[in-house]
Order: C-alpha cells, then structure tokens, then sequence
C-alpha cells in the first residue's frame, strides 16, 4: 500500500493510511510523514497493532525521546511511557501544551488507545498557529512582544476544598520538582517558520505584568485557540496511534464518560528550545529537567 494522508478538517487534523508503523519506516515514508505533522499539525492512525516497544520505536523514528514525565512515575519497567490512565485521576480536562513549564518541552506527543469507554472521553486539539493567524492586526501585535511564565505549580483550577486525599498526593508528586521558565507568547516552528500561540494551562503570568492583567490577556488569546473551528475532537477507538505537533497546539481531554476505564499510553519526542520572533530563546527561571529530556538540535 501507499502513504495516503487524508485530512479530517480545514485548520487541523488527518487520517495515515497505507503504512504500517509497527514495522521500520523507510527514510522516503519517514519524511512523508514528518511533512504530514508539519502540514496538518495532529495525525490519526488506525489499527497500529504496536505494543509499548513498537510504540517507542515508532517515535524514535524521528528524534530521542523523553523519559515519561518530570515528575510523574512511568508505566513499571518502561521509564519512557507515560499512562494516562483514569485510575490515576481525570486531572487534564484543561487545555494545555505538554510540559511546557521546561525549558524545552516536547516537540511532539504520541497517544495510543489501551482502554476506551463505551462512550465520551474524547481528545480534544486545538491549532495555535490557526489561532494566530485569525488574531486581529493590533492584538496580533501586541501578542508577538509579549512573554509568559510556565509553571508547573499550578492547581489545575480546582479549589482546595474540591479534591480529595488521592488528588492531593497526585497534586504533591506533579508539584515535587517546581518549575518556572518563560517562553515566547508568540512561539516561531523551527520547520514550518509558522507562528502560534505559546500559551495553555501552564502559562500563568505575562512577563511585566500583575496577575490579573496577565489572566485578562492570557484568556483573551487562549480564546482564539480554542474556537470550534481550530479543533479537531478525536474519538478513540481500539488500537490507534495518535500524534500531535506540541510546539504548535494545545489539547484537552474530556472528562465525560462517567468515571469508566479509560487509558492511553504516552511518548513524547524531545524538544528543541523555543523561539520567538526576534530570535530569542525562552529561558529557565526555576527547576531543571535534564533527567527528564535531552535538547532536540
């Protein structure tokens, strides 16, 4: 079979077929692929038949891999994947960019389906270089001089008297290295030259600003990346792969499926540092996550 990439909608998403990714890529599919991610920023494969090895494998395709996480333990025995599994609480149903709070995080994250609810738990991804470009010319302006603070100490927006004993000691180990880096608002893609918005749940302060005026801002940009018309809502099914451009959209997760089993597995390829339009690099204040990711050239 040949590559066939089709696409799911306008501004973000498409569907690989013609490829078995269980098995090594050629270096002409390989490129293919990477163009795919570049172009339409997230990439559906069905019927993968990988296994946590494989998986692996298959990122490493393009680039070394992070270990699972900075501070959130690893699926037993493999430091590299991550679970996302509902037993470990449905903390993520905020949008966000994963681990932005690092200096380099993650050029990419790949999701396969373990366990999938009978119904909801869909993903939810958002294409910040389409937010971007909808921005009018002034607030356009204004955001390519602006830089935000990402940290992980951050509660998820839930109250203290809302979370229980098990979410308090989830909250703790997410917390138990802080980190605090500032990144561009306005982040260019090393491939594409495209800009996108550098925002999500991590970024919690515009860099010169008070709290309140940088929440104002910060959630009148993060509106335009949220915009029905910027996302792609995946439902999952058994056995897929699914992979997103992380330096150039956010996700969400939704918490809709009544507490029922649901699990995916994780592996994200390492980053390279961010950038903005002047060329400047997004710098660590706090927290250093060497452990976690080597620096993508």
């Amino acid at each position: 079979m040949s590559l066939q990439i089709s696409k799911i909608t306008a501004n973000i998403g498409a569907r690989v077929s013609g490829v078995d990714i269980s098995h090594p890529l050629d270096t002409g599919t390989a490129a293919a692929v990477r163009e795919a991610l570049n172009t339409h920023k997230a990439l559906v494969f069905d019927d993968v038949n990988l296994d946590d090895d494989s998986h692996q494998a298959f990122v490493r395709t393009f680039g070394e891999v992070t270990t699972a996480h900075p501070t959130v333990s690893s699926i037993d025995g493999v430091p590299n994947v991550l679970p996302v599994d509902s037993e470990r609480g449905r903390a993520a149903n905020h949008w966000h960019t994963d681990v932005t709070f690092v200096l380099n995080p993650p050029q990419a994250t790949t999701l396969r389906s373990i366990t999938i609810p009978p119904y909801g738990g869909e993903t939810l991804i958002a294409s910040s270089a389409a937010a971007y470009r909808q921005l009018p010319e002034p607030l356009r302006a204004l955001a390519d001089t602006l830089w935000a603070e990402h940290t992980n100490d951050y509660d998820y927006a839930v109250p203290d008297e809302e979370i229980d004993e098990q979410q308090a000691a989830q909250r703790a180990q997410f917390t138990s290295i802080k980190f605090r880096t500032v990144h561009p608002v306005v982040r260019v893609h090393p491939l594409t030259g495209e800009r996108g918005l550098y925002i999500g749940g991590f970024a919690q302060r515009i860099v010169g600003l008070s709290p309140s005026e940088s929440r104002r801002i910060l959630d009148l940009l993060q509106a335009y990346v949220t915009r029905p018309e910027n996302i792609l809502r995946h439902r999952w099914s058994e056995n897929q792969l699914v992979v997103f451009d992380n330096r150039i959209t956010q996700h969400y997760a939704i918490d809709n499926y009544d507490g029922r089993p649901r699990r995916l597995h994780r592996v994200t390829l390492a980053g390279d540092v961010p950038v903005g339009i002047e060329g400047k690099e997004s710098y660590s204040i706090e927290g250093d996550a060497s452990h976690y990711t080597p620096v993508a050239a």
